[in-house]
């Protein structure tokens, strides 16, 4: 099976409110975005997410895309910026690296398709995406809340990127072109190291608890912090924090806040996992950095198949 899909950016003032989003139906389609975004990056998150949400089917994808930009990164330029260190021919750094470096990991072993829409031409499918992703951009310019949307149920949930490494990435092949795709990898053979008895025991699947520990660490990483897409997946869009110093912080304001700040990691002992009903659950943690400890109770809820944290409060120790 194929699965079609469209997916689009918006950037109000360009750069400015920004939204991407996603859609196949009614049933399956996502959105996201920033307090503040470019058109392209959101065209570029559309595509990361759709790939993403779907990875765990190993289904073939056909998007429509009204962003050459896009195509033209996927198709064409893409080897060449990671032979050259993610730079462009003239020496300047590529924009928007970590987006595509992320882009570059969802494709591996994918079989994709991409087609170009005119926007803005009555596309059933374009139109649904566009009116999504700018719907969110709207919402954070108007600081509502943000239509996330129903997402692909069973969808795995994604790590963190790891940090950039500065070294240049090996050569690539040949991009496909736009009516090609890339091959999924091939099994590795059976006398390989990979090979494996067929009755060792499968690794234990993630409790929900495990699940939100690991979630309250990896809000804590600067790289996280620094990533407002992925903040923003990880905060439910009606979340509210009162910080140590009693400040009450919104979504949004606390996205762009991280976004500039350069602290380092903080050292987290969490002293507990409570389940508060169905699908939420309360951790309590004790965080340390330079400005001393912190006790953390954070509520997490379990919204769309995914955990986003609802609630956050920090109280310094004494």
């Amino acid at each position: 099976m194929t699965i079609v899909a469209a997916a689009d950016g918006s950037a109000l003032g360009n750069p400015g409110p920004a939204g991407w989003a996603w859609y196949v139906d009614d049933d399956h389609w996502s959105a996201g975005g920033w307090p503040h975004g470019t058109n392209n990056q959101g065209e570029l998150m559309a595509v990361i997410d759709l790939l993403e949400a779907t990875a765990h089917l190993g289904e073939d994808l056909h998007i429509f895309c009204d962003s050459q930009y896009v195509i033209n990164a996927v198709t064409k330029w893409m080897p060449g910026w990671k032979r050259k260190g993610w730079r462009k021919a003239d020496g300047a750094p590529v924009l928007n690296r970590e987006l595509l470096e992320r882009l570059d990991r969802a494709l591996q072993g994918r079989s994709y398709r991409f087609e170009w829409v005119k926007g803005h031409a009555g596309h059933d499918l374009n139109e649904a995406a566009d009116d999504r992703a700018r719907a969110v951009a709207t919402a954070y310019q108007k600081g509502d809340a943000i239509p996330i949307g129903p997402g692909w149920p069973g969808r795995a949930v994604v790590e963190a990127a790891p940090p950039v490494a500065l070294a240049p990435a090996p050569a690539a092949a040949a991009a496909p072109s736009v009516a090609t795709a890339a091959a999924p990898a091939t099994a590795a053979p059976a006398d390989s190291a990979l090979e494996f008895d067929l009755f060792d025991a499968l690794p234990p699947e993630e409790t929900d608890e495990e699940a939100v520990a690991r979630l309250e660490r990896e809000l804590l990483e600067p790289s996280v912090r620094s990533d407002a897409s992925r903040l923003a997946e990880l905060l439910h869009p009606s979340f509210e924090e009162i910080g140590r110093s009693g400040r009450l912080w919104g979504r949004d304001a606390l996205v762009s806040e991280l976004a500039v700040d350069d602290a380092p990691a903080a050292a987290i002992e969490v002293l507990g996992v409570d389940r508060v009903a169905g699908d939420a659950l309360l951790l309590t943690a004790r965080t340390t950095d330079a400005r001393g400890a912190t006790l953390r109770s954070s509520l997490w809820v379990r919204s769309s198949g995914r955990w986003r944290l609802r609630f956050h409060q920090g109280t310094p120790e004494a």
